[in-house]
């Protein structure tokens, strides 16, 4: 947990444009339930403002400060409130050039008295009655930071710590700076008349520059910044469990593991009574809370075992990105990833484990209209799924569907435990991973597109993911073509606002049928094959470095990401006044080339015509769509709107973007951020046949 992340100089300035509280209030009452006290918000205006001042001038305005901070995501596993630390300071040490750290600890007091003759560990405060030593606070932050479970744990670092009493004098606090106060590289203490010995001090401990990489290499060791899925699967082949789960994410690994340890036979005891019980877990949580972290991390280990597993989800662009990027070749991939829709025979016999991501892409009935009569599914689906596995795992976002026959619920997968008489196993996920670990951005999506109740708000930069929105099409592709020309990972989607033509001829040229004026784009390739000028096939657009030149919708990016995301806005969701407005579309033939145009704007998506679903169903998953496109990102989104109303709107909420150093293209990171995708291995390569074992030591790669 954090509320914040910025380097003091901006902080200032977002303080300036009165940004910085709301913004704090608002992450406050995510994290704990409540809305902040008058008190805490008005330590914040007061009390962070004269340290970041300070920090400016001492001329080190790019020290980061990170806000109401938990050393780790397990802090909030703790009995009670977790431990939140006023300010951490990150950059460069002076002299040595590594990572350099100090725990601050803010205080208004203006005065305190002793408590006992004998010790300074507690003092009385005016009207707070008593307190303890602010060096006894920082202690245990310090030893959160620095122990082996600590995110300082295996850097190069110096981490210290002090209490800045800003409204104090030495006199007026004269207990927390005598001779039996508690000592240590975290028990300093200033007051204002101590201003210049902190400014000297700030001097000693960071350099004029390297903040911002400093926080990086920080926020990817308290697990808030993530290795792509995808570049991580690469690193183990699929096969090594080189995923560090964090806080909820380990528990609910651990949990399956040890369930599957229980119910599922072993081949080297057989038991004299076979375990006939049938286990169900749903794993419920929001895009990049790691589900599939947890999915891909369960199956390794579980391989490793020798257990029989699958890995199945319903996205054919999530299957043939995994197996395009990662290199496994066609016979690899299906002895250990399916489809939904594999399973209308039931293996025998039958799997140990099937991990089921994206469940709430589950079908009513498995169909598919090449099929024959005899092949077709006549159950439901997810009953085909449960009699294929001794042991099941769901993985559930009910805001991501976004398709008619998409049936996917909690209630769905409830029911059929009750059919199956299985126990059934809940947990809910809320750590965000995706989005640069921007929880308040996700929130700040649903709140904009309704699909929550909340209230849109102004978006308050937060240091951990950026937002702009641009004025014309050819704006946002530039913004996006640099960005993945520089190294970083780069792709633009948009609303199904189009008709959708399938590759013409035998060169299988792409139509642009994307139009916005004088700016005209191909949709992703409506194909199986490789098309004109090497356009990718839809199910590897998402990955293929020429995916680039085209315009990808929901369904080839679900359950993917990228470092930049640029999203077209069509007619279909309008804004007009204090409501959403969505509307569908009608095409004609342009009478020379017989390719359809766009008649009346709106959505040409043939899963949600008027026949298929009524006005209210189709809102819904409109705005579910596009909920879906704008949280793709790790870094940055930048939105488009082809209407005028809408852009306006989006452009008021979103707010001016412009603040030193946030904007994070690929020349404003650190170094440490410039990670480049890992390239593709050669297709078909074996994975290695020694596999760790499940509790081996994990190398240091942070995924989620």
């Amino acid at each position: 947990m954090l509320l914040l992340k910025l380097a003091a100089q901006d902080l200032l300035a977002l303080n300036a444009r009165r940004r910085m509280v709301p913004h704090l209030a608002a992450r406050w009452r995510y994290f704990r339930g409540a809305d902040a006290s008058l008190t805490e918000r008005s330590a914040w205006a007061e009390s962070l403002v004269s340290l970041a001042h300070d920090l400016v001038a001492a001329g080190r305005g790019n020290v980061e400060m990170i806000v109401e901070c938990a050393a780790t995501l397990n802090e909030n596993d703790r009995p009670g409130d977790p431990r939140l630390i006023d300010v951490v300071l990150v950059g460069r040490h002076p002299q040595e050039h590594r990572l350099s750290v100090q725990l601050v600890e803010l205080k208004r007091w203006s005065m305190v008295t002793r408590v006992e003759r004998a010790t300074a560990e507690m003092v009385h405060v005016p009207g707070m009655d008593r307190k303890k030593h602010p060096a006894l606070q920082l202690r245990e932050y310090y030893e959160a930071f620095t122990s082996e479970s600590g995110p300082l744990n295996g850097l190069s670092y110096e981490c210290g710590g002090f209490a800045y009493l800003h409204n104090a004098t030495d006199e007026s606090v004269q207990p927390l700076l005598d001779v039996d106060a508690p000592t240590g590289a975290y028990a300093r203490v200033y007051t204002s008349d101590g201003r210049n010995e902190l400014l000297s001090d700030l001097r000693k401990h960071f350099a004029e520059e390297g903040g911002a990489s400093a926080a990086e290499m920080l926020l990817r060791s308290m697990g808030l910044r993530n290795t792509p899925l995808l570049d991580a699967m690469i690193c183990s082949r699929g096969d090594d469990t080189v995923f560090t789960l964090r806080g909820r994410q380990k528990v609910v690994a651990d949990q399956i593991m040890d369930t599957a340890s229980k119910v599922l036979p072993d081949s080297r005891c057989p038991a004299l009574v076979p375990d006939e019980r049938r286990v169900i877990f749903l794993v419920t949580g929001g895009a990049g809370t790691g589900k599939s972290a947890i999915g891909l991390q369960v199956k390794a280990e579980l391989e490793a075992q020798g257990r029989a597993v699958k890995y199945a989800s319903g996205s054919r662009a999530f299957n043939g990105a995994i197996q395009e990027h990662v290199g496994y070749g066609d016979r690899q991939f299906r002895e250990t990833f399916a489809y939904f829709s594999s399973f209308v025979t039931p293996p025998d016999p039958r799997l140990d484990v099937l991990i089921c991501d994206e469940a709430h892409r589950l079908r009513d009935r498995t169909t598919n209209r090449f099929w024959k009569p005899e092949q077709q599914g006549t159950r439901p689906q997810v009953d085909e799924l449960l009699d294929s596995s001794r042991l099941t795992v769901f993985f559930l976002d009910e805001g991501q569907a976004v398709r008619p026959n998409e049936v996917g619920t909690v209630g769905l997968i409830e029911d059929a435990a009750q059919r199956h008489d299985a126990r059934l196993v809940r947990y809910g996920l809320r750590e965000q991973f995706r989005c640069g670990g921007s929880d308040a951005y996700v929130r700040w999506v649903r709140d904009v597109l309704g699909v929550t109740d909340g209230t849109p708000e102004q978006w308050r930069p937060d240091g951990l993911m950026h937002i702009e929105v641009a004025d014309t099409p050819e704006e946002l592709e530039h913004v996006i073509r640099t960005e993945a020309l520089a190294g970083a990972s780069a792709r633009m989607v948009a609303g199904y606002c189009w008709p959708w033509t399938k590759p013409l001829g035998k060169e299988k040229r792409l139509e642009a049928d994307v139009r916005i004026g004088g700016w005209h784009r191909p949709w992703n390739a409506d194909s199986t094959s490789f098309c004109e000028n090497d356009a990718p096939p839809s199910r590897i657009w998402s990955v293929h470095a020429n995916g680039l030149d085209q315009i990808g919708c929901v369904y080839t990016a679900q359950g993917l990401e990228w470092d930049w995301c640029g999203v077209i806005m069509g007619e279909d969701m309008v804004r007009r006044g204090d409501r959403w407005v969505f509307r569908r579309g009608k095409e004609y033939a342009d009478p020379e080339s017989g390719v359809k145009r766009v008649a009346v704007s709106g959505s040409f998506d043939p899963k949600v015509k008027a026949g298929s679903v009524d006005d209210q169903e189709f809102a819904r998953l409109v705005s579910h769509a596009y909920h879906v496109l704008m949280t793709r990102a790790s870094r940055a989104t930048v939105l488009y709107s082809t209407d005028e109303e809408t852009r306006a709107y989006l452009k008021k909420l979103v707010g001016e973007v412009q603040i030193d150093g946030l904007r994070p293209t690929w020349e404003n990171l650190p170094q440490e951020a410039r990670v480049s995708h890992l390239p593709r291995p050669r297709r078909g390569k074996r994975p290695r046949k020694n596999r760790k074992k499940p509790h081996a030591e994990e190398p240091n790669l942070r995924l989620f």
